[in-house]
Formats: structure tokens, sequence, C-alpha cells
């Protein structure tokens, strides 16, 4: 059986949310123990240094590519104020609840979709959406409606929202941008400049950063975001948002919770109580709406 197309950008994106999640319980127990500045701009080093052996000796990498640099320096700058934000709220925040925000994105990609390429949603995707965003607040107010009227938002999840805005606008804007180099070497561009944004920025923090003392959870969460979470992960959601619309490709986040528990147990974390399990039914179920809906 061959897969379509969507077919394969809807496999790319099961993937990407599995691979996604490994991030956030690995990076919660990273995140107090590195500055994320110097941690990201390492990230980007290496993950780009695999990106592009692995253009080189496919794809190669043509002069073209490098026309209009600007494209990639938007990119990189998206990704990495995402990826920095995002190990900045893990020092608060718990990785079930920062994956609930995470799921908060298609919404955000939809506008964004909408504002850049003009795509339109239908009402079942609106619906899904909304279902989907009533999981998220479901988790990120750990079932306590208490707490929703109040508005009592961790300081974590509030710095990671800022990171998912900066990723919700990126997935509509690769389409925008792309201008038909392969996936590997467009992903390979924008790490690049990532990279290069990061180490201006974040030089301080690497000098000031004992690297040789670091324990051994980081140098592992190091190694898993930069090759799974950033290099494969990169490539696969380059490779759906040339296929799906930028609100389906953004849908998979709805699974990273479920993963992000699974992800808990496997590491010997405790799971979260069963009422937030309700939330994440929710973002389950918003999941299969946007998936039936290939209109």
């Amino acid at each position: 059986m061959t897969l379509s197309d969507q077919g394969r950008g809807h496999l790319a994106m099961l993937t990407f949310s599995a691979l996604v999640a490994g991030s956030f319980s690995l990076g919660a127990m990273a995140a107090p123990l590195i500055d994320p500045l110097a941690l990201s701009a390492l990230r980007f080093l290496l993950a780009g240094a695999l990106v592009g052996a692995v253009a080189f000796a496919t794809t190669r990498i043509p002069r073209s590519t490098w026309q209009a640099p600007w494209r990639y320096l938007i990119l990189g700058a998206l990704l990495a104020a995402y990826f920095v934000l995002m190990f900045q709220g893990l020092k608060t925040a718990e990785p079930v609840s920062t994956a609930a925000v995470f799921t908060l994105t298609p919404a955000l990609a939809a506008g964004f979709g909408w504002l850049t390429l003009r795509q339109r949603l239908t009402r079942r995707m609106a619906l899904a959406l909304a279902i989907g965003a009533v999981g998220a607040l479901w988790v990120i107010f750990r079932a306590d409606l208490q707490r929703l009227l109040a508005l009592q938002i961790g300081k974590g999840e509030v710095i990671y929202f800022a990171g998912c805005v900066a990723h919700a606008l990126y997935a509509p804007l690769v389409r925008k941008f792309n201008r038909g180099e392969p996936a590997v070497v467009f992903t390979f561009g924008m790490m690049i400049a990532g990279w290069l944004i990061l180490t201006m920025a974040g030089t301080p923090a690497i000098l000031a950063t004992d690297w040789p003392s670091l324990p051994a959870i980081v140098w592992i969460t190091l190694v898993y975001t930069a090759v799974f979470a950033s290099a494969a992960t990169f490539v696969l959601l380059q490779f759906a948002t040339l296929r799906l619309p930028a609100a389906k490709v953004m849908a998979y986040t709805y699974l990273v919770p479920s993963w992000v528990i699974l992800w808990e147990i496997a590491l010997g974390r405790s799971a979260p109580p069963a009422l937030i399990l309700g939330g994440v039914a929710l973002s389950i179920l918003a999941l299969l709406l946007l998936l039936k809906d290939e209109g």
C-alpha cells in the first residue's frame, strides 16, 4: 500500500508528536541545571551539523538555496525563541502542563495560516480547535474551576505560551517562504540562522557554563533534543507543512500530552491525577475531528 502525499504528511506528524513529547520530560529534568540560551545554542549546532550532513549526502545544497537569506533568519529566530522559552518555562512548570500549553498552537497556527496564506477553517476544524483549547485549559488549570476563575496560571506556563506563539507563526511561514527547496535543505538553512542568533545572544551564558561539570542528564537531554527533537522533528515538520494545511500540521500537538504521560511513566515519574486525563481525552477528540475533515 502506497501512502498519498497527505498520508505521508500525517505519518510524519505522528512521529513528530512522539519525539517532541520526550523533550518535555527530559527538558524538565535538565532545565534547572543549565542556561536555556547555552543549551539551545549547542542544540542548534549539533542538530544543524546532522541535518547538513544529510543534506550534503542526499539532495546536495544548490547555490539557489541561499537566495533571500532573510527567510532563514526569520524562521531561525522564531524557532530559537520557542526553544529558549520552552526550557525557561520548564524550570517551574510540570511537563504535562507545559505540553498542554503546546496544544494551544493549532488555534494560533490557524489564525496565522489565515493571515499569511489565507487558509480558511471549515466548521469542523473550528469545532475541533475549540475542543482542543478547552482540553488544554483543563490541564493547565489542573481541572480546578477555582484556579480557572481566578486565572491562576503558573509563571512557567506563561513564559512557554509566548514561545508557542512563535512556533505557531513558524508553521505557515515555512510554506510561504519555501521556494522549492527540499525539506532537509530548507531546514539546514534555518538551523544555521538559528544557531547564529542564539550564539550572538547567548555568548555570556555559553562562556559562563562549566561544561565539564554538567550532570549526565543535561548531556542526555542535549543529545536527545539535538538528534530527535530538533534535527528529526524539524525535517518532519518541514515535510508535513508542504503537504498539509497549517492547522492540521499543528493538530498533532494534541497528542503530545498523552505521549508525555507515557514518557513520565517510563522515566519513573508519577502519572498526573485522573481528573487531568479528561483534558487529555478532549485533546485526542480534537485531533480525530481535525483528521476526519479532509475537505
